[in-house]
């Protein structure tokens, strides 16, 4: 008996009402629509469900992956010997007890935190209402965008550590720093539920300053192809789409896979790409830049096996 089998009967007997889909493909479950099917996908809708869960996981021998819209994942074309755990139905949002505070389940998507924040009059989450991810892997990863970060607003997180059960880190515990906080340090933790600390605003200036950063977002970038946002993270003193540009690379396609001509930081699935074909183009950008200019692009994006 393998480790989906042993899973399976674990969860007829104590999590049946959990939604669980065998061979389910990635490529409908991440923004650059590819990757293969995962042998397991589960949709826990409470938090106890994926603290159980996860616990059922490792006594089986599977190896967990928790994913929230997949906006930042390349899953491989073979598929994940995975118990995949989709988390968008986590999605507690409500405020929180001390004044000005929200808290949001890690599913919540933060376009969707963003407008919460703005229909109860507390700015500093404008600038997330156009980033696709969820809470849990934002916080994770320090989202941000046009000047602003979730370490601005983050409050605490809490997280279930496999060998500790579940803590509550302060923000600044989390550590936050360029794309990484504390969490991308121990992937083995699982984010719960996060808390915004914000400060008391017009509703319809926040509003008006999201449709802004929206219209920037939407002029500048190829938000009508698949793609899992900036491919790279940005090089000390320059800006990854900046080189990528410079070096002519504008429209390179491997496959189905392209250099947006829109943004040249952002690679795009035009139709039919293959995660093979987007490493492949994530790879030649990297040598083109790196021979040209001397800068090592280190993706963004996660690749997970």
């Amino acid at each position: 008996m393998d480790w989906a089998e042993r899973l399976d009967k674990q969860m007829r007997d104590y999590l049946s009402d959990v939604s669980v889909l065998k061979e389910e493909p990635m490529a409908k479950h991440t923004s650059f629509r590819v990757g293969g099917p995962a042998k397991r996908m589960a949709f826990p809708e409470k938090s106890e469900q994926l603290v159980l869960l996860l616990s059922m996981a490792r006594e089986c021998g599977a190896r967990p992956l928790i994913i929230g819209n997949g906006t930042n994942l390349l899953a491989p074309d073979g598929g994940l010997d995975r118990l995949v755990i989709g988390t968008d139905r986590l999605c507690r949002l409500e405020m929180g007890e001390e004044p000005d505070s929200i808290v949001a389940g890690c599913g919540v998507p933060l376009a969707r935190l963003a407008d919460f924040a703005c229909r109860q009059g507390l700015a500093g989450l404008e600038f997330a209402h156009g980033i696709p991810g969820t809470v849990g892997g934002g916080v994770c990863m320090n989202a941000g965008a046009y000047g602003g970060e979730l370490k601005q607003v983050a409050a605490g997180v809490s997280a279930l550590f496999p060998e500790e059960g579940v803590r509550f880190l302060s923000g600044e515990e989390l550590a936050f720093g360029y794309r990484r906080s504390f969490l991308t340090e121990h992937p083995e933790a699982a984010a719960l539920h996060a808390v915004f600390r914000l400060t008391p605003g017009d509703p319809e200036e926040i509003r008006e300053t999201q449709r802004s950063l929206m219209a920037r977002r939407k002029a500048s970038q190829p938000l009508e192809w698949p793609s899992a946002g900036s491919t790279f993270k940005r090089p000390e003193g320059y800006f990854a789409g900046t080189l990528i540009d410079q070096c002519g690379l504008k429209g390179r396609t491997v496959g189905g896979a392209q250099v947006s001509e829109k943004h040249a930081g952002f690679i795009i699935n035009r139709g039919g790409a293959s995660c093979a074909d987007i490493k492949e183009l994530i790879r030649q950008v990297q040598a083109v830049v790196g021979e040209k200019t001397g800068v090592r692009l280190e993706p963004e994006v996660k690749f997970v096996e």
